[in-house]
């Protein structure tokens, strides 16, 4: 099985840590970009057709800021073009501040059935301190148009004067109103984003101040029954993401739009970030791909590892040796020596042991420094 991943790069306005791909000024070509989209999947029709697709994510910018009727025909031109399973996991990205009952009502008819609701936090004040456009309570009136629906909430750590009641809190909202996923990650302040400046200015909460953020949400989260099954993602019983599960199990996936990233056949390949470019190359009838990439045996090893490590499963022994022809506990038993506090063996599984989980590059660096 694969995925399909599509960017939708348009938003209301840029958060003051966002350096993905997104253009808030740029909403006017909403309908000629996803035209564009309808047409670059047509044109990977031929080469994708002996696949299975069970996922299909809509990513941004902010997807729930155009036209409804625009994801509409989205999800209808992936099924045409690509082999869709009839169980397939459809996500969208939201924000709480652009949806509308008569929005979820067209998503659902259409076939999403997965909601990735952006609240980064329940603290208002920090909500404008990063930009974000809506409040608590439009993230309350969003959660009630999605009750009964399988959802998601981000959730954002080390935001400026946060603390851990904060995260605490914005975790008992989410949950309370009826999320069955959450997401739970650091702010990394990226070089050229506004936020970075703040980041230098010694303004926002250290690294040791953000660890215990993460413990406390940890503990937190499985209070309330969601299981951490990645580093920064929790879920209850069988709300696992499927198409993030495809990721860390270096699954093959295909990407569409600005900036989209794909991997298939072990060749990586993206998209131009460049609006008008992906525009002049679609519609003249040629691929938007600026970067190319053969992974070889050893890229193909590295990521194995560097991804299933983040999971709290751990990375299958037996499918190593299955990929790659080794053992891994043969290939690498001095690493595994020197990070013994850190890793065990767990059935057919190496992992890192839970309480050393958030801090797992560190470890993982051990591995790929072979």
């Amino acid at each position: 099985m694969a995925g399909i991943y599509v960017h939708i790069p348009f938003c209301k306005s840029k958060c003051r840590y966002c350096d993905f791909a997104s253009f808030p000024d740029k909403i006017t070509f909403a309908e000629s970009y996803m035209a564009c989209v309808y047409r670059e999947m047509s044109m990977r029709k031929e080469e994708l057709k002996d696949y299975t697709f069970n996922t299909l994510y809509i990513g941004g910018g902010t997807p729930s800021v155009v036209d409804e009727s625009y994801i509409a025909m989205l999800v209808a031109a992936a099924k045409k073009n690509f082999n869709l399973t009839k169980d397939a996991e459809i996500t969208i990205e939201i924000n709480p501040g652009t949806v509308s009952a008569g929005k979820i009502d067209m998503y659902s008819k259409c076939g999403i059935n997965r909601y990735s609701v952006g609240l980064q936090t329940a603290i208002d004040s920090q909500l404008r301190e990063i930009g974000r456009i809506h409040t608590l309570n439009e993230f309350v009136t969003c959660a009630k148009l999605l009750m009964g629906k399988n959802f998601s909430v981000d959730v954002m750590i080390g935001l400026k004067d946060q603390t851990v009641d904060d995260i605490i809190k914005t975790i008992e909202v989410a949950a309370a109103f009826g999320a069955s996923h959450i997401s739970m990650y650091a702010l990394t302040p990226e070089d050229g984003t506004p936020i970075y400046t703040d980041y230098l200015n010694g303004e926002l909460p250290d690294s040791d101040e953000v660890a215990q953020m993460y413990e406390a949400g940890v503990k937190k989260l499985k209070e309330l029954g969601f299981d951490r099954y990645e580093v920064s993602n929790f879920a209850k019983k069988g709300k696992e993401s499927r198409h993030n599960m495809n990721y860390w199990n270096r699954g093959e996936y295909i990407g569409f739009g600005v900036a989209a990233s794909s991997c298939i056949n072990n060749i990586r390949f993206t998209n131009t970030f460049d609006l008008d470019e992906y525009f002049k190359c679609i519609l003249s009838g040629h691929l938007a791909v600026i970067d190319r990439e053969d992974v070889d045996i050893e890229g193909q090893k590295e990521e194995f590892i560097m991804l299933a490590l983040r999971t709290s499963k751990g990375l299958d022994l037996d499918e190593y040796e299955r990929l790659f022809g080794a053992k891994f506990q043969e290939e690498f038993a001095a690493e595994i020596q020197k990070m013994r506090e850190y890793v065990e063996v767990n059935g057919n599984f190496l992992r890192i042991k839970d309480e050393y989980l958030f801090v797992q590059n560190t470890i993982i660096i051990e591995f790929l420094n072979k």
